[in-house]
C-alpha cells in the first residue's frame, strides 16, 4: 500500500521479475508492521493463525486480480478491473474505497508522527493566544509543515524512489526491536494470553491493514517483462511480508505483553540507540510516503475542476487543502492502533478482498456453475463479510468510546 504509486516509477512492460518483487514487498512492508504486537495482545496469541488466514485470502485474491487482467488487455488499473465487471458503477465503487484508504492512511501517518515524536519530545509543549497546544498536536502540525514542499512537486519520480527504501525500513526496524529485547536489557519475557476472543475483530482487522497492496497489483502486473511470473513475485512477496509481520508481533508481544502501545515503538527506551534507530526509521518513512498517497487524491480532485487543473496555483492550492484536512482529522482522532483498525476492517478487507472475488466471478462468469473454485471464493466472501462486520462495528465503538474522555 505504501506505494501505490510505484507507477511513477516503472516503466510499463520493462520490469525484471526481481525489480518487481522489490516494488511487491514495498507495496506491502508499511507501517503495518508497527501495530502487529498490538494486534496479538488483543486477541491472544492463537490470533497469529488469522494473520497466515488472512494473507492465503489476500494472496488468492491477488490471483484473481491477475486472473481478470487477463481477460482483457485493456486493463491497466485497479479502477478498470471494476469498470470491466460492473460497468461505471464498478470503477465508482472502487474508486471510492482506493482513494478513501489512501487518504486515511495518510492521515495514519500524521498520528503515528506525532505519537513518536511526543515519545522523543515530551516536554515541548506551546502557549499561543490563549490555546493550549500540546506536544503531539504540534508534532503533527510541524510534520505537516516538513512534508508540504513534498506534496507541491509536480514530477515524483524522485519521491518514488526514496519510497522504495520502504523494505528496508522495515527490516530496520524489526532488527532494532529485536536487538533492543535481546541486548539492551528488556528482554522476552512476557508470557502473553494464549486467545481473548473480545479483542479478535480488533486483532484482524489490524491483520487485514497489513496486506492492503491490492490497487498497485495491476500496475505491478502491467510493468512486467515476463507477466506468467506475476504467481510466483505474489507468493514470494505474501510470504516474505507475511513472516516479517509475524516475527514483529512475536517479538513485539514476548517482549511487553499487555502492556504494548498501538505501534510498538512507543514503548521503547528513548535513552538506547537501537531503540532511537528503530523510531527514527519509523519516522523518516512516512515523511517520504506522505505525498505519494495523498497524489493520487490530488489528481482526481484536480480532474473535477478540467479549466483550472493545468494551473499550477490551483494544484498547489488542491495539495495544500488536502495536508490541512488531514491534519484536521490527525488532531481530531489522535488513536492510531484505532484507525488502522478501522482502515483494515472495512476499506482494506472492501478492496483487497471482497472487491477482487466479485469482479473475478463476474469477469469470469464462473459463478453460474458451482464448483471447487466458486466454493473457495464463497468462503472467502463469507470471512471478508464477517471481518467487515465485526471488524468495524469494534473500531468504530472504541473510537466513539475514547473521543468521549
Amino acid at each position: 500500500m505504501d506505494s501505490i504509486l510505484c507507477q511513477t516509477h516503472i516503466t510499463r512492460g520493462t520490469t525484471s521479475t526481481f525489480k518487481t518483487i522489490v516494488n511487491g514487498l514495498n507495496a506491502l512492508s508499511g507501517v503495518g508492521i508497527l501495530s502487529t504486537p498490538y494486534a496479538v495482545a488483543a486477541g491472544g496469541w492463537l490470533s497469529l493463525i488469522l494473520l497466515v488466514i488472512i494473507a492465503i485470502a489476500a494472496f488468492y485474491s491477488g490471483l484473481l486480480i491477475k486472473k481478470c487482467m487477463e481477460v482483457d488487455s485493456n486493463i491497466k488499473t485497479y479502477p478498470d478491473i471494476g469498470e470491466r465487471a460492473f460497468g461505471s458503477k464498478g470503477r465508482l465503487v472502487i474508486s471510492i474505497f482506493m482513494y478513501t484508504e489512501l487518504y486515511l492512511v495518510a492521515t495514519g501517518f500524521l498520528i503515528l508522527e506525532g505519537d513518536n515524536l511526543e515519545n522523543l519530545f515530551p516536554n515541548v509543549e506551546l502557549e499561543m493566544a490563549g490555546f493550549h497546544i500540546g506536544a503531539r498536536q504540534k508534532f503533527v502540525i510541524i510534520v505537516a509543515l516538513i512534508i508540504l514542499p513534498t506534496i507541491w512537486l509536480d514530477n515524483l519520480s524522485v519521491l518514488s524512489y526514496v519510497s522504495a527504501s520502504g523494505v528496508i525500513a522495515s527490516a530496520i526496524i524489526l532488527c532494532s526491536i529485536f536487538w533492543a529485547g535481546a541486548f539492551d536489557g528488556i528482554g522476552f519475557h512476557e508470557k502473553g494470553k494464549l486467545l481473548n476472543w473480545d479483542g479478535i475483530p480488533t486483532a484482524v482487522s489490524l491483520y487485514a491493514f497489513c496486506y492492503c497492496a491490492h490497487p498497485v497489483f495491476p500496475t505491478l502486473y502491467t510493468s512486467m517483462k515476463n507477466k506468467h511470473q506475476f504467481s510466483n513475485v505474489l507468493l514470494v512477496c505474501f510470504v516474505a511480508c507475511t513472516i516479517s509481520y509475524a516475527s514483529m508481533a512475536v517479538i513485539g508481544y514476548s517482549m511487553f505483553g499487555s502492556a504494548v502501545e498501538s505501534h510498538v515503538t512507543l514503548n521503547l527506551p528513548t535513552t538506547k540507540l537501537s531503540s532511537r534507530l528503530a523510531i527514527y526509521t519509523a519516522l523518516v518513512n512516512p515523511i517520504s510516503k506522505y505525498a505519494l498517497m495523498i497524489t493520487p487524491i490530488v489528481n482526481v480532485t484536480r480532474n473535477w475542476f478540467p479549466w483550472y487543473c493545468d494551473k499550477k496555483p490551483f494544484n498547489i492550492f488542491i495539495s495544500t487543502a488536502l495536508l490541512m484536512s488531514t491534519v484536521i482529522v490527525a488532531l481530531a482522532f489522535p488513536f492510531f492502533g484505532f484507525l488502522m483498525s478501522l482502515v483494515g476492517a472495512f476499506l482494506s478487507v472492501t478492496a483487497s478482498i471482497l472487491l477482487p472475488c466479485l469482479c473475478y466471478l463476474k469477469i469470469s462468469g464462473t459463478y453460474r456453475t458451482l464448483g471447487f473454485e466458486v466454493a473457495v471464493i464463497g468462503g472467502i466472501l463469507v470471512l471478508g463479510v464477517v471481518v467487515v462486520i465485526f471488524g468495524t462495528h469494534t473500531a468504530l465503538l472504541r473510537i466513539l468510546g475514547h473521543s468521549d474522555h
